[in-house]
């Protein structure tokens, strides 16, 4: 059987990592939401205040779901916003977390603009991901990424 992953969590939080880390231990297609946006032309413009492209949580479920009803293979998507593919195409949900501290650290690194950083630091505070992934009913796996994991640690943890 086709395993669905996603992969979600307050940008920085070391998503990315994760989606490929498990991608690669089980196998599985990996997917860069961005790219999607990108094909199938999602972006609906640009938020000057907040430095970012304004996505249609909806528009980009239903087009993630065509990537999901025939994968060739078991697929991982990485996306702040997979969470909002509905539970019934997905196995497994992971949210990332990460010490608010290192996540700081992260996006400043990153150039983050202190507005976008604040934003995002009080995403992770206040759990948005988890709690809206959890409100679809997904069946989720927290995934503290302040420490960086190797391959064993992550076949351990994640279980499909």
């Amino acid at each position: 059987m086709k395993k669905i992953v996603i992969v979600t969590g307050t940008p920085g939080t070391g998503k990315t990592y994760i989606a490929k880390a498990v991608a690669k231990a089980f196998s599985l297609k990996y997917i860069n939401v961005k790219k999607v946006i990108l094909k199938d032309k999602l972006s609906e413009g640009y938020d000057k205040k907040r430095k970012t492209k304004i996505i249609d949580a909806n528009k980009l479920s239903k087009s993630l779901v065509l990537v999901l009803k025939n994968p060739d293979k078991g697929i991982v998507i990485d996306s702040h916003m997979s969470h909002f593919i509905p539970s019934k195409y997905v196995d497994l949900c992971i949210v990332t977390k990460c010490d608010l501290k290192e996540l700081n650290k992260r996006l400043k690194k990153r150039g983050y603009h202190k507005s976008k950083i604040r934003e995002n630091l009080d995403s992770e505070i206040f759990d948005i991901c988890y709690n809206e992934a959890k409100e679809r009913k997904h069946k989720i796996l927290v995934i503290d990424t302040t420490k960086r994991m190797n391959m064993v640690n992550i076949k351990k943890l994640v279980v499909l």
